[in-house]
């Protein structure tokens, strides 16, 4: 091949040399009567076979019609390139440039199209390859390469979308190891890299004749791999030989899955005998991709007649099976000729120009020196790539990359002695099922597949390496917090928490996982947890199980499996319980709020008596009376507010109505405040009040304090690269214990005034230890996750596993069995705090006792002073018992006058006369002056 390789790269140099000085120019002006056009197949291939007959009979279609390019004809030479994609293609295309060719069909193969359409370029000769799919050959670097078929980019992207429809991640490509393999590859590497997933493998196949030995030993390295999905990206000739040696090692049966390209649909097209024979339980369960074609009544038409005309042109091996490369073919001259005649309405001519630098090579087997540029290629080309027609294929337009528009694929699985469509792949809408790629009915997804093994159970897309070893499991040896992980001393036997919730995930995979814990860290000191994972990227763990925090950077490393506890950093303190206060009852509202709150019942009060003193006796009066009114009235509403009649209290009731509207707004006020007071008093006495000089993280960076931390978190570098504390102000610390010393000593005395870890291991620590607390907020979001390699598909179902356990419970069953620690929240310790003790109310009594001391001391002295006016000519003759006895009935007899006294009324008289309607009752005081 490197041989051949060398003889076509000297050719070019000959070829190229200098240019192409015009030696003379050959034209025809006028429309002629042929035209000449070229073909390079491989008459002997799946492919070529179809092609050559489908292109014969699109030439005899368009010469048979004389409108269509007004009476030229095409004049065809159809060259064999044999089974050859190198250098027979080369000279083929030597030999179609000396008869004046303007175009040629073809080549087959995208090894041989990306030789010739160098020459093409130089010569302006444009070439439309039917079945030449390498993504590569781009309009860019060939300008004349023209591809009148799919290219391989989009069927690589539907075998991408597949893959990812499955949830696959990793996949193993088998491909020829030419352009069109390796290019294809490529591109579906790319197009899986943008869906999250790789080619973790390629196994790459000679593209001459390969031997069985060769294939077997390529797919016994894939067998002891751990990924079951296979792309076969390879030719017709030989994909056959591939999957019967795969068969026979065991390689098609449940578990694997093999997604072939259109290959494979090509071949079942083009050899329907296939179905009948051996090799049919070779493909059993396959996926592979056939180009869409809509059907069409000129479809329909050229499929009645097919047998006919393949029998006609190869009368010894016909007739062929039709396939998706013959229709292509088909309407590739249709293309053309639709683009001669509006070449040739445009005026172009058929004008070459020969090369004088060629003649050196004058006298081979074929003259190089009669070899011409086609001068009007340019204008040819652009009109090709106007085309706007339906074919057999359906619509034939190109894009603005040169590709036709509008690409699509069937989605087919291989089944018993036959195929079924299970959806379709297009451009515009991807996977989808329904009754062509532009009308989908169900949305995205597809039918369900019977995968190898004739099983309808998707395949989990990869097995354990066989290579006979259980995984290594890294465990953290701790010393501290052992409920979370900890050994069983003198075994390798590991329990807690993280063990219990592996164990009980790994219980709900469907398959079984071979693994064996291994420990990490000396027995001495809390082991690094970046150090824990480090192992897993140089290959001595398999994953890593413990109290292992999900970080960004760790995450660049490994891959984490969904959290199953949540677990932030917090503040811990030293805490101390406020006993509540005898004056309590202040503390609901602010000085402030007091004063504004007294002041507006005054205010109220002076509006209603304002508003009610013209019309309302009850308002009126002496000043001292009417200055009580309003300082009763207006603070009374707090008691009375919930009453439904208009009597605010005995002896007062508004008459206005612009009182009335004011003692609305006023009680919905007055109910808000006590409202507010009781839900705020009841707080405040009834749910346990704890004090910290530490009110959060915030109070704790603005100060000078010295922090501690576990040895070995990540909290050491989210404290001084995150929230900017300098490293001085921490101190690490080992165990529980040495938090505990270091909060007590206090940051004075040498200890820290405050920790700084995850809640998972301070709501342990804190359970037994009632004298410290958190305090403020979490201030991270974070979580415990196992880790495992990069990609690692393990993880995946790992996560899947974790919700399930959170789903059903478990997970919280086995939370509550090993952290669950109540020795500070018992309802023991909260019955103390429920209960109201009397130093939280003596002072409202002490307030009651002194009000009714100071008004029962006011009225004796009252009564002191009115007994002395009214009996003081009497008392210098009587004893003390007498002067006593007088006393307490001069006192007695004044309660029962004012009991049991009826009020007097009387009727008022306007001056005119009386009023019929209007009596206004004046309450009378009871007393002897007022009766006088």
């Amino acid at each position: 091949e490197k041989y051949n390789m060398n003889k076509v790269l000297l050719l070019f140099l000959v070829v190229f040399y200098s240019g192409f000085p015009s030696k003379g120019i050959s034209s025809v002006s006028t429309r002629p009567l042929a035209v000449n056009i070229g073909a390079i197949l491989s008459f002997n291939s799946t492919i070529g076979r179809v092609a050559k007959i489908a292109i014969q009979a699109a030439v005899d279609d368009i010469n048979s019609n004389p409108t269509i390019l007004n009476g030229t004809r095409l004049k065809i030479s159809m060259l064999d390139t044999k089974l050859s994609a190198g250098f027979l293609g080369i000279i083929d295309s030597f030999l179609l440039m000396e008869r004046e060719t303007v175009a040629i069909i073809g080549p087959q193969y995208s090894v041989m199209a990306h030789v010739i359409s160098h020459i093409a370029n130089e010569m302006q000769v444009p070439l439309l390859s039917f079945a030449a799919t390498d993504p590569t050959l781009t309009s860019l670097q060939f300008p004349y390469f023209v591809r009148t078929t799919q290219s391989d980019m989009y069927q690589m992207t539907a075998v991408a979308e597949i893959v990812d429809h499955f949830q696959w991640r990793d996949v193993i490509a088998i491909y020829i190891d030419d352009d069109h393999g390796r290019n294809g590859v490529s591109a579906l590497g790319d197009k899986l890299a943008e869906k999250r997933g790789k080619i973790s493998h390629k196994a790459p196949l000679n593209p001459g004749n390969i031997t069985r030995e060769e294939i077997n030993s390529a797919l016994v390295k894939i067998a002891l791999m751990q990924s079951r999905v296979i792309v076969l990206h390879i030719y017709p000739s030989f994909g056959l030989d591939v999957l019967n040696v795969a068969g026979s090692l065991g390689m098609m049966g449940s578990g694997y899955v093999w997604i072939a390209t259109d290959w494979l649909s090509t071949l079942l097209d083009s050899n329907p005998s296939l179905f009948t024979t051996q090799s049919i339980n070779d493909i059993q369960g396959l996926i592979t991709l056939r180009m869409y074609t809509p059907e069409s009544e000129i479809k329909r038409k050229f499929r009645s007649s097919w047998n006919k005309v393949s029998k006609e042109k190869d009368p010894v091996e016909g007739p062929f099976a039709l396939n998706t490369f013959g229709f292509y073919a088909y309407d590739t001259v249709w293309v053309l000729a639709s683009a001669l005649d509006a070449f040739f309405r445009s005026g172009g001519t058929l004008s070459f120009s020969n090369d004088s630098s060629l003649n050196m090579l004058r006298g081979g087997s074929f003259e190089l020196d009669n070899m011409g540029v086609f001068l009007d290629g340019e204008k040819l080309l652009k009109k090709i790539l106007e085309v706007n027609r339906s074919g057999l294929t359906g619509e034939m337009m190109f894009g603005q990359d040169g590709n036709l528009v509008h690409s699509s694929y069937e989605v087919i699985n291989v089944i018993g002695s036959g195929i079924r469509r299970i959806g379709y792949w297009s451009e515009t809408s991807g996977l989808h099922t329904g009754e062509s790629p532009n009308h989908s009915i169900s949305g995205d997804g597809l039918y369900g597949v019977i995968w190898p093994g004739q099983t309808t159970q998707t395949p989990r897309g990869w097995v354990f390496s066989s290579n006979g070893k259980p995984l290594r499991i890294g465990v953290p040896l701790r010393i501290s917090y052992r409920e979370f992980v900890s050994r069983t001393e003198g075994t390798e036997m590991f329990g807690g928490y993280c063990i219990d919730v592996f164990t009980a995930a790994l219980s709900l995979l469907p398959y079984s996982v071979p693994y064996k814990f291994v420990s990490f860290g000396d027995g001495k000191t809390n082991p690094l947890n970046s150090d824990l994972l480090h192992m897993i990227t140089v290959g001595a763990f398999d994953a890593v199980v413990g109290d292992i925090t999900i970080t960004t950077n760790r995450t660049k490393i490994v891959d984490f499996t969904q959290p199953y506890i949540e677990s932030g950093l917090v503040v811990v303190a030293p805490i101390k319980k406020l006993k509540s206060s005898a004056w309590a009852f202040l503390t609901p509202f602010s000085p402030m709020m007091w004063f504004v709150t007294g002041m507006f019942f005054l205010v109220v009060g002076a509006v209603v008596w304002i508003l009610e003193r013209r019309i309302n006796d009850d308002f009126r009066g002496p000043a001292r009376r009417q200055f009580v009114t309003i300082i009763w009235f207006s603070f009374s509403t707090l008691f009375f507010a919930h009453r439904k009649n208009k009597t605010l209290y005995a002896g007062e009731k508004t008459v206005s109505t612009l009182s009335r509207f004011v003692l609305i707004i006023w009680l919905f006020v007055v109910l808000i405040l006590n409202s507010s007071y009781i839900a705020s008093l009841t707080s405040i006495l009834t749910v346990e009040q704890l004090s910290s000089p530490i009110k959060g993280i915030e109070s704790l960076v603005i100060s000078n304090d010295r922090i501690g931390f576990l040895r070995g978190s990540f909290a050491e570098n989210y404290l001084t690269e995150e929230l900017n504390i300098h490293s001085s102000r921490l101190v690490p610390l080992n165990s529980p214990s040495e938090y505990e010393k270091s909060l007590k000593d206090g940051a004075a005395n040498g200890g820290v005034a405050a920790i700084i870890d995850e809640r998972a291991y301070m709501e342990l620590f804190l359970a037994t230890r009632c004298e410290f607390g958190i305090v403020g907020q979490e201030f991270t979001k974070m979580g415990w996750g196992f880790g495992f390699p990069r990609e690692s598909p393990l993880s995946i179902d790992m996560s899947t596993a974790i919700l399930k356990l959170s789903e059903n419970g478990d997970l919280q069953r086995i939370h509550d069995k090993w952290l669950t620690r109540s020795a500070c929240s018992s309802e023991g310790a909260k019955q103390g705090i429920e209960r109201l003790e009397l130093n939280s109310f003596w002072g409202l009594f002490l307030l009651s006792g002194i009000a009714c001391f100071v008004a029962l001391l006011c009225y004796g002295i009252r009564m002191v002073y009115r007994f002395s006016r009214d009996s003081n000519s009497n008392l210098e003759r009587s004893s003390h018992s007498d002067r006593l006895r007088s006393f307490l009935s001069f006192v007695n007899e004044r309660e029962g006058e004012d009991k049991y006294r009826p009020k007097r009324r009387r009727k008022v008289v306007h001056e005119g006369g009386s009023l019929d309607d209007s009596t206004v009752i004046v309450h009378i005081e009871n007393n002897p002056s007022a009766q006088d």
